[in-house]
């Protein structure tokens, strides 16, 4: 479509022989294919790498943060957020804008954006 090659009408069926050729599933309707998220086809291209940088970010911060508190997934389970909530204040919130992505990973977790803290949640959360 950016470029010209595919009329806007024919967004759907190319979408689903995309996702049946990639992944060998088709979306049971648009709305859950084509349609499933407003920012690409509104041309606000870029947010899905940013989507997975803050969802990679999360699981590095989550896996720090339960090194420096092993109770903090007792605590969620009952609804407690207080020491999951302390340890992003002390660790994340404290820091304000005196960080930069980067800086801040490696001043809350010790090490810069890591893919292995990403892949260990997606591990425990889909293949446990």
């Amino acid at each position: 479509m950016v470029a010209g090659d595919l009329a806007v009408a024919d967004l759907p069926a190319a979408w689903n022989d995309g996702m049946r050729a990639l992944l060998g599933i088709v979306p049971p309707d648009d709305a859950r294919g084509c349609l499933q998220d407003i920012h690409w086809y509104a041309g606000l291209f870029g947010y899905f790498p940013s989507y997975t940088l803050g969802a990679m970010a999360a699981a590095q911060l989550m896996q720090a943060a339960r090194r420096a508190r092993p109770d903090i997934d007792a605590a969620l389970a009952e609804g407690d957020f207080a020491p999951l909530r302390d340890w992003l204040r002390a660790n994340v919130h404290g820091h304000g804008a005196r960080y930069g992505f980067n800086e801040l990973l490696v001043e809350a977790t010790g090490k810069p954006l890591d893919p292995a803290s990403f892949e260990a949640h997606l591990r425990a959360r889909y293949l446990a």
